[in-house]
């Protein structure tokens, strides 16, 4: 269970609930592991599956729990957010048999805009650094059914 770091217990538990019913969360093993206001930690155990040709951690791995982690953090706000931009730079190289952690924070929230920021650590180690852009398309109302969308 994620840890509530301060907001409101009926949107921590929305976000909770919706995290755990994403489909795409499940395939890769992505887990929300804690949530507070404008902050979200996502973490997943790197595995084979996650490798590219090389034998390497895919970088897709990295970019999508950082903006699992942005996202969240988006909407421990209460903001639906949606990503309109994403970069991502790549600093080391992830462990495979170890743990993801990604950190996502709020930078500015604004009318149609929200600016986030996520770094990526592997065994401790900062492996990726990334920023993002997305659209503001709504209020999320803890009190409706949750959705499936992370």
């Amino acid at each position: 269970m994620a840890a509530n770091l301060g907001i409101d217990p009926a949107l921590f538990a929305y976000i909770c609930q919706s995290v755990e019913n994403t489909p795409f969360y499940k395939l890769i093993g992505i887990q929300l592991t804690a949530l507070g206001p404008g902050e979200a930690e996502i973490q997943l155990k790197a595995a084979p599956q996650h490798t590219n040709p090389l034998g390497l951690l895919h970088g897709g791995v990295l970019m999508s729990i950082a903006d699992a982690a942005m996202g969240n953090a988006i909407r421990s706000l209460g903001i639906k957010g949606v990503t309109a931009d994403c970069s991502i730079s790549f600093l080391a190289s992830a462990s495979l048999d170890g743990l993801l952690l990604a950190k996502g924070k709020v930078v500015k929230a604004g009318k149609r805009l929200v600016f986030a920021r996520a770094e990526v650590l592997s065994d401790g180690q900062i492996v990726a650094d990334v920023k993002g852009t997305f659209a503001n398309v709504g209020t999320i109302d803890p009190r409706e059914k949750s959705d499936s969308h992370g």
